[in-house]
């Protein structure tokens, strides 16, 4: 599943503002996020499925990433740091491709 937020144009076109290129994707994976509402209902509000790529000042892209680990931690819920260690492991892979 993959959505996009094209935040550049979403705020031109919204309140006339001017900013660099900034794009959220949406990469959530249904099967994970599945398992993780499973084990924690109100989780939701905490899944790891945004990444961000933008546009540096120098020209640079730079690609952002949260870590489900560290968000996940916040809950109390052992079921859920499992299934964030694949999350981890999946969008570093994707991050090294990058």
């Amino acid at each position: 599943m993959l959505t996009t937020i094209d935040v550049k144009a979403t705020l031109k076109a919204k309140i006339g503002a001017d900013f660099p290129d900034y794009t959220i994707l949406g990469a959530c994976n249904p099967p994970l996020a599945h398992q993780a509402l499973l084990a924690e209902e109100s989780i939701g509000l905490m899944l790891p499925c945004n990444v961000v790529v933008r546009t540096l000042a120098d020209g640079a892209i730079e690609v952002l990433v949260v870590d489900p680990v560290a968000s996940m931690q916040a809950v109390d819920n052992p079921k859920l740091g499992q299934i964030a260690g694949e999350v981890r492991g999946r969008l570093a892979k994707v991050i090294e491709a990058v």
